[in-house]
């Protein structure tokens, strides 16, 4: 099978259909997908249950939203990863090999490779869930736990005192790399030290330092992009607060605008 048709509907053999009903906050999948991973014998059929599996599709927090998009060509890797990835005593989602939660964020890497979603993006995404795994799933705990909080709390002090340097706010310089010099010659060492420090932290990681490495120079050099989405974010909130609580429950149920507008039909398409 040709890199471009790893996924595909594994009803017809065709191109992958992507078809989703909204359920209230979260969707359901109505047409199945099949992912065939060149690492595995068998391929990947989600869901197992069209009726009882549900998704909230690409969980990325809502500041990052403006950076990795929820929707876009990396939609069906989300739906395979979504199924693959299990809470404690969940039942099984899928049709296929029995995978750890670590291989899924593999498959969901290199599967965002078949569908053509930009480099970046993917690895950016892969960091991300890998983290989520480090917290809850390695072992041993007492390790990975305090090296995802401890690394990435000292990434973030880290940018807030470089930032603090740059704006001379202690005398004699806060950091040895940046010192007391001029702003333009303190910023790109910033800048340097925002890529350095996270690398020399990610040799912790061992053989998983590719993780440390994307998620700490990410963290360090968006920091402040960051930083800046959450207040403008929390200024907008409170003014949607003041403008819209007053008359919030006075138009519509909202409840049952957002109810599944399908429920109790057939899905589209069928006759």
């Amino acid at each position: 099978m040709a890199q471009m048709e790893r996924f595909s509907d594994p009803e017809t053999g065709g191109p992958v259909r992507v078809e989703l009903r909204r359920d209230g906050t979260v969707f359901r999948i109505i047409r199945r997908i099949r992912y065939d991973d060149p690492h595995h014998d068998e391929p990947f059929i989600v869901p197992a249950d069209l009726e009882a599996f549900r998704t909230d599709l690409a969980s990325i927090p809502w500041f990052f939203a403006w950076l990795v998009p929820g929707l876009g060509s990396h939609l069906p890797a989300v739906l395979v990863h979504d199924a693959l990835v299990l809470a404690p005593g969940e039942p099984r989602c899928h049709i296929g090999p029995d995978v750890d939660r670590e291989e899924a964020d593999r498959i969901l890497r290199d599967s965002m490779a078949d569908l053509g979603t930009p480099v970046v993006r993917r690895w950016l995404m892969w960091a991300g869930v890998m983290l989520a795994t480090a917290w809850s799933d390695l072992r041993p705990r007492w390790r990975w736990r305090p090296l995802v909080a401890v690394g990435l709390g000292g990434i973030a002090v880290l940018g807030a005192v470089a930032t603090a340097d740059l704006f001379d706010a202690g005398d004699g310089g806060l950091l040895p790399w940046m010192g007391e010099r001029p702003w333009w010659v303190e910023l790109p060492l910033g800048g340097a030290g925002a890529v350095i420090v996270p690398l020399a932290i990610s040799v912790l990681w061992g053989r998983r330092w590719r993780v440390g490495a994307i998620a700490g120079v990410a963290l360090a050099v968006l920091l402040h992009v960051t930083v800046a989405v959450v207040a403008v974010y929390g200024l907008y909130a409170a003014l949607e607060w003041l403008v819209s609580g007053p008359v919030e429950g006075s138009g519509p149920s909202v409840p049952a605008n957002r109810a599944d507008p399908q429920a109790g039909r057939d899905p589209v398409g069928t006759p």
